[in-house]
């Protein structure tokens, strides 16, 4: 009876061992797929933080390149603006000119009918004219004036 119960434990324990091969294999079979998941979850990250950091230096590019554009565009606009102010004052000082020559045109004529009234013997406008001196920029920087 020893012997038959003997053989009865070998047989348990070697279903057991059988058992316990085959979690064992099972075990492998799910260690090798989670390392295999984790590699590719690794992998996917770095990918992932790849593509982040180059599409962090496309955005930094272009907005290098459009902030240069801007530049670019302010300097040219305010080029123009220097370029406009340049000959703004180029006319003003060429419409100063004109003025200052019609008043000193309009004083030499203002000059000679007062010395055409004087060669008439007419004292009461002798009178009036020996102050007829005009200081032609005096009247020039009133005539710019009025408009302020």
């Amino acid at each position: 009876m020893n012997l038959k119960k003997l053989q009865n434990e070998n047989i348990k324990l070697s279903g057991k061992i059988e058992n316990s091969s085959e979690e064992i294999t099972e075990f492998k079979k799910l260690e090798k797929t989670l390392q295999a998941t984790l590699v590719s979850a690794q992998e996917s990250s770095s990918k992932a933080v790849e593509s982040a950091r180059k599409q962090n230096q496309l955005i930094i590019k272009e907005a290098e390149i459009k902030s240069n554009q801007l530049i670019e565009r302010a300097n040219r606009e305010a080029q123009l603006i220097r370029d406009s102010v340049l000959k703004l004052r180029e006319e003003k000082n060429l419409l100063i000119a004109k003025l200052k020559a019609m008043v000193e045109t309009q004083a030499s004529i203002l000059d000679i009918g007062s010395k055409t009234f004087e060669s008439k013997s007419l004292p009461v406008e002798t009178k009036k004219t020996e102050n007829l001196d005009i200081n032609v920029d005096d009247v020039l920087e009133k005539l710019l004036w009025v408009n302020y």
